[in-house]
């Protein structure tokens, strides 16, 4: 059955056809570590919606196994191959098809990389908001099937909040167009925001019709605070969000995070204390800057506050190298939970004990604003310890217990599979899997990934 589908595959789309060990292996595996058992059947490089149609028409005449790939950036397994599968990457499919300066939107392929959006509208005013870390390299489509958050969400909002419409090439290789260009759009049920955040297991994006926003005017007012510890850091970032203030950005690094940071850039920091970077912009930047900061010292923190752009930038780069910095020296189990804003000293503090009771260095990043994680669990070798899953199983647990998630942006893979039904619930996850076969009756679009 392989055999007859990689024929078919060579006869119908030829050099967009890889089967070279090296071209298997480099699917194998994602950002989050994780290497799949085996190569997978061949590597597909989409470069047109006709393309994506042919190879998903094969795999559904030979019941082949089929996963959407972007840049290969994810860190939850979600679009790792293995033996027997067909990996479809769409990263070709990288073309900007429209930019409405007066719709304030812009319609694109799936491969191009978020930052090179944001180039191509910057020159009308705009930008794509979402904002994740991995920005200069990952794809508009594969943030989208994540559903991807980042940076400046807890004032831009998450991708989902920027789709207004896909199409979208089903297991049997039917197009579906979904959505609207309007603003406003209720028709029927939400199959857009259904697929947003699927990791490619009801469809392959093939087109995007993304919402832009006018760059923001004003002065950019960046903090940088040190707190002697993460709880009290975390305590002052859920002040700053109940007295109403609405940060671009607001990160929160652990000491053991600063610490690494520090090492990996040679920069001169003070050791064992955690770092609260909050960035305002807009009209009101400087009025909402100067509250945070008063706030900021009122419990604790020792702030410095600037408007210069070369130095908030700077502050932002330091934080946008955490993970390279941990992967320099270590490697690491990347994890991604949310929790209510005010819950975030409960979680910080939850980490501690986690930490500590496993004798585990878990330094933690968070999107303090809308109180998304990532704690980071280091550990030597190629092979994820038990010690560190059963550590991390705690963590998941904590954070349901704190009213939160198990993911907020990565998504649920492979890696988070098991623990998916303690946040469903049977019911719900029975009616999600049902949901699954209405779009892909014979299971052939990533399978094993998620459900």
């Amino acid at each position: 059955m392989s055999t007859a589908a990689l024929d078919d595959l060579l006869s119908e789309l030829g050099d967009a056809v890889f089967t070279g060990p090296a071209r298997l292996d480099s699917v194998r595996r994602d950002y989050s570590g994780y290497v799949s058992t085996g190569a997978p059947l061949a590597v597909v490089e989409a470069s047109s919606v006709a393309d994506v149609q042919a190879v998903l028409r094969i795999a559904s005449r030979h019941r082949v196994p089929v996963v959407p790939r972007g840049a290969g950036t994810g860190l939850a397994g979600g679009a790792i191959g293995t033996t027997g599968e067909i990996v479809l990457s769409t990263l070709a499919m990288d073309r900007v098809l429209e930019i409405s300066p007066a719709d304030e939107l812009a319609v694109v392929e799936p491969g191009i990389i978020n930052a090179d959006l944001n180039a191509a509208v910057q020159p009308h005013g705009l930008w794509f908001a979402p904002d994740p870390a991995s920005k200069a390299i990952s794809t508009v489509g594969g943030n989208i099937a994540t559903g991807a958050g980042g940076l400046l969400c807890a004032k831009y909002g998450v991708t989902r909040e920027s789709v207004l419409g896909l199409r979208v090439v089903l297991a049997d290789a039917s197009l579906l167009s979904l959505g609207h260009r309007s603003v406003k759009g209720v028709t029927g049920l939400d199959f857009t925001a259904l697929m947003i955040g699927s990791e490619g297991t009801l469809g392959v994006i093939v087109e995007a019709t993304v919402k832009l926003t006018p760059l923001p005017t004003g002065v950019v007012a960046t903090i940088g605070a040190y707190f002697p510890d993460v709880v009290s850091a975390a305590a002052a970032s859920a002040a700053i969000t109940a007295a109403r203030l609405r940060p671009a950005v607001m990160e929160l690094l652990d000491a053991p995070a600063v610490e690494i940071i520090s090492a990996y850039l040679h920069l001169d920091t003070p050791t064992g204390f955690a770092y609260l970077l909050v960035q305002t912009d807009g009209p009101a930047s400087e009025r909402e800057a100067t509250a945070a900061l008063e706030i900021i010292r009122d419990l604790g923190g020792d702030a410095h506050l600037t408007t210069d752009p070369e130095e908030g930038e700077r502050l932002l780069a330091v934080r946008r190298s955490f993970h390279p910095a941990l992967a320099a020296a270590h490697t690491v189990l990347i994890e991604d939970v949310a929790v209510p804003r005010s819950a975030l000293p409960a979680m910080f503090a939850a980490i501690d004990r986690i930490s500590a009771r496993y004798g585990l260095l878990i330094p933690t990043v968070a999107h303090a604003g809308d109180g998304n994680l990532h704690p980071n669990f280091l550990f030597e070798g190629d092979e994820t310890p038990d010690l560190v899953w059963e550590a991390a199983s705690d963590l998941f647990h904590s954070a349901l217990e704190l009213g939160g998630t198990l993911t907020g942006e990565h998504g649920v893979g492979l890696l988070k599979r098991r623990w998916l039904g303690e946040e469903l619930g049977d019911r719900q996850l029975d009616l999600q899997r049902q949901v699954k076969r209405v779009f892909d009756p014979d299971g052939i679009l990533n399978p094993g990934k998620v459900f």
